[in-house]
């Protein structure tokens, strides 16, 4: 079992890692530019290293082991690291190229996502050697990422007590949002508001993993949460079972879920929030001027997505 990281695993990691990113061997190759029989060896060294059996190979195909899953997962987080760590000590030299990480939060807009493009491609225009990698997380991981060194910036809502060691960026947008049902479940058919006789609390709920509980609570009134889902993509989908109630940002029933009925219960004026959009990154990171433009960039185009 490995007990300390050498040099020599670094280098195993890094195929493992590229193999696990193109789901196979073969993918690998021109990636790795190595022959296959060269990347199974590596795979098996380092799965003797680490006294883990990491992917199956056969002819079933290329599939990963559970402890496979994690080995990537915890890979990505080191490398990210070192990315940054590199891009970092670059910018102590005035030498502004390299990678930078931006992360998103899971479920935004699509005119979210079209902003971030803009941005990105007006940072890489104006700084020549700038390769920038774009990831999504649940909400409820986003504040970790930002903390830990994983990325430079993070593109999220938040609703939380902001902690001092995160740095949050106004870009002026708040994403509002309300309690939602499917088109057959019982609360679905008072569009003007809920009855004297029928309380909230009586109908499940799904709630958001992260999200803050005084978003569960209106007034004397509290939301039943039977069940949780990491993302409101899940939510969106439990909600659509005609079971639950749940909370979503309106953009969400008006781009993924325009097609699907989803009924605003009481008309749309029970359990109204509003999540405001921040550009964030942890006070550890650096902020040289890529990074700056970057923030800036971001906060423009967003705004303009929004006329």
């Amino acid at each position: 079992m490995l007990n300390r990281l050498q040099e020599s695993d670094i280098k195993l990691l890094r195929v493992f890692y590229a193999v696990a990113s193109c789901n196979g061997f073969t993918a690998a190759e021109p990636v790795l530019r190595m022959q296959r029989p060269n990347i199974s060896a590596a795979i098996k060294k380092l799965e003797e290293r680490l006294d883990l059996v990491l992917c199956h190979r056969g002819r079933g195909g290329f599939q990963m082991t559970k402890e496979g899953e994690v080995v990537f997962q915890e890979t990505k987080r080191i490398f990210n690291a070192f990315d940054n760590f590199v891009f970092n000590l670059k910018s102590l030299h005035d030498d502004y190229s390299g990678h930078i990480t931006l992360v998103l939060m899971a479920g935004l807009p699509l005119s979210m996502h079209l902003a971030v493009s803009k941005a990105v491609k007006s940072t890489m225009k104006k700084f020549d050697d700038i390769h920038v990698n774009i990831q999504t997380r649940l909400y409820n991981e986003v504040e970790h990422v930002a903390l830990s060194g994983e990325c430079h910036l993070v593109i999220s809502t938040y609703d939380m007590v902001k902690p001092e060691s995160v740095t949050f960026h106004s870009v002026n947008h708040t994403c509002l949002g309300r309690l939602y049902c499917a088109p057959s479940h019982p609360l679905a058919k008072y569009k003007e508001g809920l009855p004297a006789g029928v309380k909230i609390g009586d109908y499940p709920a799904i709630g958001i993993s992260g999200l803050s509980s005084a978003n569960y609570i209106q007034d004397e009134s509290r939301l039943a949460i039977q069940t949780f889902s990491d993302s409101f993509d899940g939510c969106m989908s439990a909600i659509m079972t005609g079971e639950y109630v749940g909370l979503l940002p309106d953009y969400m029933t008006k781009e993924q879920g325009a097609g699907l009925g989803l009924v605003p219960v009481g008309g749309g004026k029970m359990f109204e929030f509003s999540h405001e959009l921040f550009v964030m990154n942890g006070k550890n990171t650096r902020l040289n001027p890529v990074l700056r433009h970057c923030i800036k960039e971001l906060s423009y185009f967003i705004k303009e997505s929004q006329k």
